[in-house]
C-alpha cells in the first residue's frame, strides 16, 4: 500500500514501485473505475482483454441459439420475401 498526494490539478503519481510491478510504462492507457466510495485503476488492455473473454461465452450461446432457429426451415419466413 502506498499513499498519493493528489495536486491542485487533481493529478496523481503512481509510485514507481506499483508500476513496475503492474507493467505501466508512459503512454499506456489507463481506465478509471469508481465505485461505493472506491477508486480502480486499470490498464485500458487489460480491460479490453477481460471485457472479450466475459462475451466469448455469451457469444458462443448466442450463436448457438440462432443456428437453431435460422436451421428450422418451419421458420424460414425470409426465403418469401428474398427471392
Amino acid at each position: 500500500m502506498k499513499t498519493v498526494k493528489v495536486s491542485d490539478k487533481g493529478q496523481i503519481a503512481i509510485p514507481q514501485s506499483i508500476r513496475e510491478k503492474l507493467g505501466i510504462v508512459k503512454g499506456d492507457d489507463l481506465v478509471l473505475f469508481q465505485l461505493d466510495g472506491k477508486l480502480l485503476l486499470e490498464k485500458a488492455q487489460r480491460t479490453e482483454e477481460k471485457a472479450k473473454d466475459d462475451f466469448r461465452d455469451l457469444l458462443k450461446f448466442s450463436e448457438r441459439s440462432l443456428r437453431k432457429i435460422w436451421g428450422n426451415k418451419k421458420d424460414d419466413i425470409w426465403s418469401r420475401y428474398l427471392k
